[in-house]
């Protein structure tokens, strides 16, 4: 199965993990934005993790991930729901060379945040990056948050993103000490073509078959943001009927890019001449 999140469980060391595989839904998102491939990658790598994150939230809510650094890519955000609809963006320099992620991201931070019906203001976490990845940079963050040694393991391409996620529990060690030690190893030799090129059930056997691994019943991702147009109308209102004219006068055509839903409007001169028809006229139109 593609597009979607897998938890498996080792029941006799009390080790905890999941998969997750984006296929249709990452060329979805993936679709119109012509993002070099490092940054396809990167923005892949982190798409993955947020997912597993999201589906591991203790309770339902909307994850928002952002990376801001100093570097070539300067920001990248997905967003994730409590049913796993997902949405993401990357803002990069016009030409990228392939480096490092620490050299794509530069100097920044990582900052989650857990909007939930419970919380008038959304919960708020951020810490700078630390690690030469982006899956050194969530595994120190899940040590420092939550005091437990995580690993992550993620590829991405035009095609795919993917992640392997497991987790020590506190009771681990009291299992089986070498528990930990042992399951860390096997994930460790995955290969980005295994990772691309394999169905979860093929991935787990191959990396744990010499182990008592329990795996649950996929949950499905999804990309279903349908474009607002209405939304969008709101906005230019709120803008007002002199800087909306300006800008129409200056480009003949008024062009909205939604990139987080990756949806694009435009509004020619007779659209916004309907759009103010009703409001107070302080300019002229274009006509």
């Amino acid at each position: 199965m593609s597009d979607t999140v897998r938890r498996f469980l080792f029941d006799d060391l009390d080790i905890r993990g999941a998969v997750v595989r984006l296929d249709a839904v990452w060329q979805k998102l993936m679709a119109g934005r012509a993002y070099p491939a490092p940054v396809v990658d990167l923005l892949g790598q982190m798409t993955a993790t947020t997912v597993l994150l999201a589906d591991n939230l203790k309770q339902p809510g909307r994850l928002t991930v952002q990376a801001r650094g100093s570097g070539p890519v300067s920001q990248l955000v997905i967003d994730c729901n409590e049913q796993l609809n997902l949405r993401c963006m990357a803002h990069h320099a016009e030409r990228i060379a392939s480096m490092p992620t620490v050299g794509l991201l530069g100097r920044g931070q990582l900052q989650l945040a857990l909007d939930t019906a419970e919380r008038r203001e959304p919960y708020q976490s951020v810490v700078p990056f630390e690690g030469e990845t982006i899956a050194e940079i969530f595994e120190h963050y899940l040590q420092s948050s939550e005091q437990l040694a995580s690993r992550f393991f993620l590829a991405a391409s035009p095609a795919s993103a993917v992640g392997l996620y497991v987790q020590k529990m506190p009771s681990t060690d009291q299992r089986d000490q070498d528990g930990w030690t042992r399951v860390e190893a096997l994930a460790a030799t995955v290969t980005r073509e295994e990772q691309l090129g394999l169905t979860d059930d093929e991935l787990l056997t191959r990396l744990f078959h010499q182990e008592t691994v329990r795996v649950f019943d996929a949950r499905a991702v999804s990309n279903d943001y349908p474009p607002a147009p209405d939304k969008v109308r709101t906005m230019l209102l709120t803008l007002g009927r002199e800087d909306v004219y300006a800008n129409l006068r200056e480009n003949s055509v008024i062009v909205v890019h939604d990139e987080l839903s990756n949806h694009e409007y435009r509004f020619t001169a007779q659209d916004i001449d309907q759009l103010f028809s009703h409001t107070p006229e302080t300019s002229k139109s274009v006509h």
